[in-house]
């Protein structure tokens, strides 16, 4: 019996994973993606799918009760491959600072696209109505983070 408990104890999640799964479930659209570093400009390439500004006015739609969900990108010039990207998500849980978004693409069936490849975001706020995302990257040897503000629907 203290087995089965050790085993369902360390398999659960944290009560503030949990809160902020509730808190993520739903529809949300990114407002904006910028950029914090010593300056200059960027174009980038988001996620290996689309350049930055591509992205925003995307939707996103997470689903906790299955950790399933998607995010649409519009369809607003020629250079955006807008439509649909179906995602698993979780929150990964960090002792040492914010806890971390991550998700990987999936396909209609629910099976990974790329194996075990997938994106981490840092949490850096979240509350019913706003949240920021930070990924930090390199550019030419420099540190670059990107920053992914949404708002709820």
């Amino acid at each position: 019996m203290l087995t089965l408990s050790l085993v369902v104890t360390s398999c659960s999640l944290s009560k503030n994973v949990r809160e902020e799964r509730k808190i993520i479930n739903g529809n949300w659209i990114l407002e904006n993606v910028g950029y914090e570093s010593n300056g200059g400009s960027f174009k980038s390439m988001l996620f290996n799918d689309a350049n930055g500004f591509c992205f925003e006015g995307s939707t996103w739609y997470f689903l906790e009760n299955n950790s399933t969900g998607s995010y649409t990108i519009p369809t607003t010039n020629s250079v955006c491959s807008g439509g649909a990207r179906n995602i698993r998500w979780s929150v990964l849980e960090n002792e040492n600072g914010n806890n971390k978004l991550q998700f990987k693409y999936i396909d209609e069936k629910k099976k990974d696209i790329y194996g075990r490849t997938g994106y981490r975001l840092d949490i850096v706020s979240l509350s019913a109505s706003q949240m920021t995302l930070k990924s930090d990257v390199n550019v030419d040897g420099s540190p670059v983070s990107v920053v992914y503000k949404f708002s709820k629907q």
